[in-house]
């Protein structure tokens, strides 16, 4: 099996591979391009991300610097996603993000991983695990998700939470290893901020 069909199973694989780095290095001109544009030329942005992304829906914003390792080539992103400054994709393998997911400033979330043992790190072996993130999620700045991680829908992630393990639906979590702190629940149809009262 060569390295390249490695990336998706989760087996042990060398990343500097010449034809892998061929190819990974045209999707980083790809993503190049994309930094370069102006905020202003969101048509611009918009055609580059679908030439870009495995998959992309309809009305997804993200804001520059974006920095992925395959320059979206292994993502899948939904519809209505929001993005801020420094989202960082370590796309090695997939990543799925549903409908309306926002992400605050600084957020990773990281794919690929190295082995513990240092003769192995030594040759350069890494190995991969997907992200799959639901509907309607909230992560706000400095969030890691680490790799194989599995989040559920409407989820809120707390700022500079590390989530090493999977989360359910309906949850807000924090904390590093980030936990669930409680569920979503009737309070937040009332309040959305330290007593401030829902008015819309």
């Amino acid at each position: 099996m060569e390295n390249k069909d490695k990336l998706h199973t989760g087996q042990l694989y060398l990343p500097n591979d010449e034809a892998l780095q061929r190819e990974q290095l045209q999707c980083l001109d790809l993503l190049h391009q994309f930094n370069q544009l102006k905020p202003s030329d969101l048509d611009g942005k918009t055609a580059l991300l679908r030439r870009m992304f495995a998959e992309i829906g309809e009305d997804c914003y993200i804001e520059t610097p974006f920095h992925a390792n395959w320059g979206g080539r292994h993502v899948h992103f939904g519809s209505h996603i929001y993005a801020n400054f420094n989202l960082t994709l370590t796309d090695d393998t997939h990543i799925y993000v549903g409908d309306y997911t926002q992400f605050g400033p600084n957020v990773v979330l990281a794919t690929a991983g190295h082995p513990i043992l240092p003769e192995l790190r030594e040759q350069g072996y890494q190995y991969n695990a997907p992200i799959r993130i639901g509907r309607n999620c909230w992560f706000g700045a400095n969030v890691v998700v680490v790799p194989g991680v599995n989040i559920g829908d409407n989820v809120v992630i707390g700022a500079g939470s590390v989530v090493t393990k999977d989360l359910p639906s309906n949850v807000v979590a924090v904390g590093n290893p980030c936990r669930v702190l409680r569920s979503v629940d009737e309070r937040d149809r009332e309040f959305y901020f330290k007593g401030r009262r829902v008015d819309v």
